[in-house]
């Protein structure tokens, strides 16, 4: 067996990391004396596809990070999941760079294969999620002991079919329109912050006082 806190610290680790790297796509803008104000401006897309992005990777760390707050034991299959979790998330990098780049290219042709790229990484995300949130609730042995058991209310394990049927719908609808695709790509990165505020209540409910005050 594997120790909960020392995989849950290496996954912290990864999320830090991959919030760092999204700030790399900035930099400086080609301008002239006198209108670095306007070049400034012109680069609005790469702020947009990172704040969505940062707290899109936030979210989905502070899920990570409470759910395994409620694990006492690490398998190595739970280890190897979680591993494909986190690569998943590695992979969000690139499809930011996509919206942002092609944003500020302004050709709709291009902004659909980059929210399409979004979407699937996304889609991707929410599935190993609920591998991770299947496997655990099948094997209880691996939980932390807690004052009562709901197993509802311990892991809402819908919440990831939610997420994927979103970006699913978000893949279809951007081939007819671009934006309503976009609006539903936003949609689940919202129903992820969402998400988390119920499991966040469900979890820190049921777990024993002495882990809620750490």
């Amino acid at each position: 067996m594997f120790k909960a806190n020392r995989i849950q610290a290496m996954s912290d680790g990864m999320f830090a990391i991959l919030i760092t790297i999204l700030v790399l796509d900035f930099k400086l803008p080609s301008y002239q004396e006198g209108h670095l104000f306007e070049a400034m401006l012109d680069q609005w897309p790469i702020l947009l596809a990172y704040v969505v992005s940062f707290l899109y990777i936030g979210t989905l760390w502070l899920f990570h990070h409470d759910f395994f707050s409620t694990i006492a034991k690490i398998t190595p299959l739970l280890n190897a999941i979680n591993l494909l979790v986190l690569f998943s998330i590695t992979l969000i990098n690139y499809p930011t760079a996509l919206i942002s780049e092609t944003l500020a290219k302004s050709n709709a042709t291009d902004i659909r294969t980059a929210v399409v790229a979004y979407a699937f990484v996304a889609l991707f995300i929410s599935c190993t999620f609920e591998i991770l949130y299947r496997y655990v609730y099948r094997h209880p042995e691996l939980k932390l002991k807690r004052e009562k058991v709901d197993e509802e209310a311990y892991f809402i394990k819908s919440d990831p079919i939610i997420s994927v049927v979103i970006y699913i719908v978000a893949i279809i609808t951007s081939f007819f329109s671009v934006w309503v695709g976009g609006f539903f790509l936003l949609a689940g990165i919202i129903w992820h912050a969402i998400a988390y505020l119920r499991l966040s209540r469900k979890v820190t409910a049921g777990l024993p006082k002495v882990r809620k005050n750490q």
